[in-house]
C-alpha cells in the first residue's frame, strides 16, 4: 500500500527530525516535506528527554539539509526544482492531525493551549455545521512540542467543509462580542517582522492584503492561522501527471479573474489582462500557485495585482493542454500583492 501523506501532515525520521508534509502530490517512495523541528541541545522544546529547535526560513532548513541530510535534495524532473524528498523506509512516525484533535477530545489531561484548540475547533464546527472527522490540528501541538505562546493550527478537509468554514470565520471575526479577533495594525507589525524574513513586500502593501484574511487572527489571544486541505477522494491527480518546466522568473501585473481556490493550500489564482513587467516573455501565463499558506487570500476577483515569482511551463497530461502560470513561496523576492489605485 503507497504511504499517503498531504499539507498539515508531520513525519518523523529515524534521527528524530521532524518534517512538515508539502502539497497533496508526492513520489511514490518520497514525501515532499521540510525539516521543522530539529534536535538540539540549546532548543526551548522538550518531549520525554530531546531538546528540539524549532527552523522558519527556506534557507535555514536547505541548510540544514545540506549539512545533514544531504540525500534528501533532489532535484525533481516532475516539479523541475531542487526539493527535500524524505524517502518512505526513512519515516519513523506520521503524524496526522485528524488523529491527534481526536485524542485532545477523549483525553482528561490538558494543557491550558490544548483547551484552547478544543474551544476553538469546536467554535469553528458548530458555526460551519460540520463533522468533527473534518477538523485536524497541526503545527507544534501534533507532535508535542507546542510552548504556552504556540500558534494554533486547525486543518480543515474537503472543499465544502472548507467554504462552510470560511464564511464562518468571516461571520465570527465580524461578531460583537467575539472570541475571535482580527490582527489590529500592531500585531501586523509583529507578523511582518517575522514573514519578512521570508517574503520581501513593504509594511504598507503587507497591512493592505493581510488585515483582510479571515483564515489569520487571535482566538482567546492566542495566534491562529486555518489551513484549508482538498479530501482524497478530491484528488485526482498522482505524481507524474503534470509537469513543470521551470522556463524563468518574472514580475507580472494582471487582474485576478477567479478566487475561488485563494483559501485552499495549495492555493491559486486565474488571471486575465497579464502584462511580464520583467523576466522572460512566458507564453500566456493564467495563474498564480503557491504551496505556502501565506499566499492563501492574497487577492480577489476583480483586483490588479502585482506579482513576482517563478514562471513555469506546465505540461498537463490529464487534460492535456499546456500553459504557464507563476510559483510563489521558493525565494525570499517572491511576492503578491495589490496594484496601486
Amino acid at each position: 500500500m503507497a504511504f499517503s501523506a498531504r499539507e498539515g501532515d508531520l513525519i518523523e525520521n529515524f534521527k528524530r527530525v521532524i518534517f512538515d508534509v508539502k502539497g497533496l502530490i508526492h513520489p511514490e517512495d518520497r514525501i515532499i516535506a521540510y525539516p521543522r523541528f530539529i534536535p538540539s541541545p540549546s532548543g526551548n522544546r522538550k518531549r520525554k528527554d530531546t531538546s528540539y529547535r524549532k527552523v522558519y526560513s527556506l534557507s535555514e532548513r536547505f541548510k540544514f539539509l545540506e549539512q545533514t541530510f544531504p540525500h534528501y535534495l533532489v532535484h525533481d524532473t516532475v516539479f523541475d526544482e531542487t526539493l527535500c524528498s524524505v524517502p518512505v523506509c526513512d519515516v519513523k512516525k506520521h503524524y496526522k492531525p485528524a488523529e491527534k484533535l481526536r485524542q485532545l477530545r477523549s483525553s482528561r489531561r490538558l494543557d491550558a493551549l490544548e483547551t484552547v484548540v478544543l474551544q476553538l475547533t469546536e467554535s469553528l464546527r458548530e458555526k460551519a455545521n460540520i463533522l468533527w472527522d473534518a477538523i485536524g490540528v497541526s503545527g507544534s501541538i501534533l507532535v508535542g512540542l507546542h510552548t504556552a505562546d504556540s500558534d494554533i493550527d486547525p486543518v480543515i478537509y474537503g472543499s465544502e467543509n472548507c467554504r462552510k468554514v470560511h464564511d464562518a470565520l468571516k461571520s465570527l471575526l465580524k461578531d460583537e462580542p467575539s472570541q475571535f479577533k482580527p490582527y489590529d495594525r500592531e500585531e501586523l507589525e509583529v507578523l511582518f517582522d517575522f514573514r519578512s524574513k521570508d517574503t520581501v513586500m513593504s509594511f504598507e502593501d503587507f497591512v493592505r492584503t493581510e488585515s483582510r484574511k479571515a483564515l489569520q487572527g487571535k482566538f482567546l489571544d492566542k495566534d491562529y492561522f486555518v489551513r484549508f486541505v482538498k479530501d482524497w477522494d478530491e484528488v485526482s491527480e498522482k505524481y507524474g501527471d503534470v509537469r513543470y518546466v521551470n522556463i524563468g522568473y518574472a514580475r507580472i501585473k494582471a487582474m485576478v479573474v477567479d478566487d475561488s481556490k485563494s483559501i485552499f493550500t495549495p492555493c491559486s489564482y486565474k488571471l486575465s489582462n497579464v502584462q511580464i513587467l520583467e523576466g522572460p516573455k512566458a507564453e500566456l501565463i493564467e495563474e498564480i500557485a503557491s504551496f505556502r499558506g501565506r499566499f492563501c487570500e492574497q487577492a480577489r476577483e476583480g483586483e490588479e495585482i502585482i506579482a513576482q515569482g517563478k514562471v513555469e511551463h506546465v505540461i498537463d497530461n490529464l487534460q492535456e493542454r499546456e500553459y504557464s502560470r507563476l510559483l510563489l513561496g521558493n525565494n525570499p523576492s517572491d511576492f503578491m500583492m495589490l496594484a496601486e489605485a
